[in-house]
């Protein structure tokens, strides 16, 4: 029941809707949790955003590739679906990642409010290594998706035969 899920919806592929949630979704965690690493008045504002998005992220991924897989058993085989499909394969543990910053950034935007620690006597180092663990798993999420986006739109453009035409036109005299 749950494949025929992923498969179609009134008669449509269910992947293209999935994946435009993931592509919005998965950078726009990314994103966030960066800057809750580096501005902490953004990270007590937020609270849970970053978490709650790096977990939408981590949902919608496996979603979008089990979709993908249902879609792949309707399209015709490519080099450039292959690419896609095995691209698409390294996503989930880089936003695994992102959601395990995500919640460190939590815990310890809770340890700053709570009291039992100011900002000012966090050790420096703490602030360092958050911040480079965020844009670690930020960059790398957010490469890793445009590659997959990029292979995509490659395979369903080279399949629908939606290559632009080259500059200039046909009159090119």
């Amino acid at each position: 029941m749950f494949d025929a899920l992923l498969d179609t919806i009134f008669g449509l592929p269910v992947h293209p809707l999935v994946v435009h949630a993931t592509a919005v979704v998965v950078p726009t965690a990314a994103l966030v949790v960066v800057v809750a690493a580096l501005w902490p008045r953004f990270r007590r504002w937020a609270k849970f955003l970053p978490l709650i998005l790096a977990l939408a992220a981590l949902v919608l991924v496996p979603l979008a590739r089990e979709s993908g897989e249902a879609l792949r058993e309707r399209v015709t085989e490519t080099a450039l679906v292959e690419t896609h499909s095995e691209l698409a394969d390294g996503l989930l543990p880089r936003v695994a990642a992102l959601a395990v910053v995500a919640a460190v950034l939590l815990w310890w935007n809770y340890r700053e409010v709570g009291g039992r620690t100011s900002v000012a006597r966090t050790p420096k180092w703490v602030a360092i290594v958050l911040a480079v663990a965020a844009l670690g798993a930020a960059m790398g999420t957010i490469v890793q998706a445009v590659r997959i986006g990029h292979s995509g739109a490659a395979a369903v453009w080279s399949e629908a035969g939606g290559a632009p035409a080259p500059a200039g036109g046909e009159d090119d005299d």
